[in-house]
């Protein structure tokens, strides 16, 4: 008889549980079935700096416009040579940072002096487009920029004479995804801005417009805004 109750106390438990996992369940979210917001950013560009680029450089096509394409995010590891579980670490934290599963990059060659061979994993890089895009751009300025020790603005000599713009951050710490106390090792990365025009003047201006804090005159370090920069205030007003 004892066992007879125990299993009905048993039973009874059970299924008492199982309805309190059933009452922990919830479904879907109100705005489950809204359609995704388009980013803050992508709106903003739509309503204000589409139309301040058209009135400065005169253009007559919307599709002359110049945007951002996409944004490329490329992280070096050398300590993969002799420690490849190293990039694993770096792999994790990229799509963290990003939202995005990062490719691992491959050695071309094989170098003897560096004990590197053809083929080994060195890197790992991201390519954002897209909603990614403008959100990793969003956060990117808004929140790690001023997070940068002694920040004093970007440099504007890093164009590379195509409409492209790249920087280099030395830590991932600036970032708030990355939590400080299971970073295994500190490691910088390059960013690269790449823009639909090939002037580095209209890429300059559509940079800026979106709110990266470029340094305009550093007169002790010799970094003077490039004279590039200037010309297209000049021929609008020449009616050129």
């Amino acid at each position: 008889m004892a066992t007879k109750e125990k299993e009905k106390t048993s039973g009874s438990s059970k299924k008492s549980g199982k309805k309190g996992q059933e009452t922990k369940t919830r479904g879907p979210h109100a705005g489950a079935a809204l359609p995704i917001p388009a980013p803050r950013l992508k709106a903003f560009y739509g309503d204000s700096v589409r139309p301040k680029l058209s009135e400065q450089f005169g253009f007559t096509n919307p599709h002359q416009v110049p945007t951002l394409e996409k944004i490329v995010i490329n992280v070096g590891v050398g300590e993969a040579i002799k420690q490849p579980k190293a990039l694993d670490s770096v792999v994790e934290e990229l799509a963290t940072i990003t939202g995005q599963q990062p490719t691992r990059k491959k050695a071309k060659k094989s170098i003897a002096n560096f004990g590197l061979r053809q083929g080994q994993e060195i890197g790992a890089a991201v390519t954002l487009r897209g909603a990614r895009m403008w959100e990793f751009l969003d956060r990117f300025i808004t929140v790690a920029i001023p997070r940068i020790r002694d920040f004093r603005g970007l440099g504007t000599k890093s164009f590379d004479g195509r409409g492209n713009y790249s920087l280099g951050i030395k830590e991932q710490m600036i970032f708030p995804e990355i939590n400080y106390d299971e970073i295994e090792a500190i490691h910088g990365m390059d960013i690269t801005f790449v823009t639909s025009t090939n002037k580095d003047d209209q890429a300059y201006a559509l940079l800026k417009e979106l709110g990266l804090p470029f340094r305009m005159d550093d007169k002790k370090g010799g970094r003077a805004m490039p004279a590039a920069f200037q010309p297209s205030v000049e021929s609008k007003n020449n009616g050129s």
